[in-house]
């Protein structure tokens, strides 16, 4: 049996919930921070399909709780050791004055993977605290 761990990282950005939100169910918006090709249907059992530069990804929105959580499954077609849909992943969007705090949570990670996703994360994140907000 492996262990399995769970990555946090965390951004905050300047602009309110209901603006960051979409970056995370919208394909147009997450692709201006994390990969270059989306397909997502934000709605139970949604499809999540996220090509990034060296590999794909494929899970199913479980929950999208507009502004404030998404959470949907990740993992890798194919793969032995994190396949499609085998993990999980909880986007939380918490109000701070005007700005907005971020904390994502990779759940049911093999102990192997944590540096690669902790890494891969905090890189994302920062990418998506890079991108100019329109004022709400």
């Amino acid at each position: 049996m492996s262990t399995t761990d769970t990555v946090t990282a965390s951004v905050r950005i300047a602009a309110a919930p209901e603006t960051v939100f979409g970056y995370f169910t919208d394909a147009a918006l997450m692709v201006r921070w994390l990969g270059q090709w989306a397909d997502l249907r934000p709605e139970a059992d949604g499809l999540f399909a996220l090509d990034m530069e060296t590999t794909s990804v494929r899970g199913r929105f479980i929950a999208v709780e507009p502004p404030n959580r998404v959470l949907f499954t990740w993992g890798i077609p194919g793969s032995d050791v994190l396949p499609a849909g085998s993990t999980t992943v909880e986007v939380r969007l918490t109000a701070d004055g005007p700005d907005t705090i971020v904390e994502l949570f990779h759940h049911d990670l093999p102990t192997d993977q944590l540096a690669s996703h902790t890494a891969g994360w905090t890189s994302c994140l920062g990418r998506l605290g890079g991108i100019e907000f329109a004022s709400a």
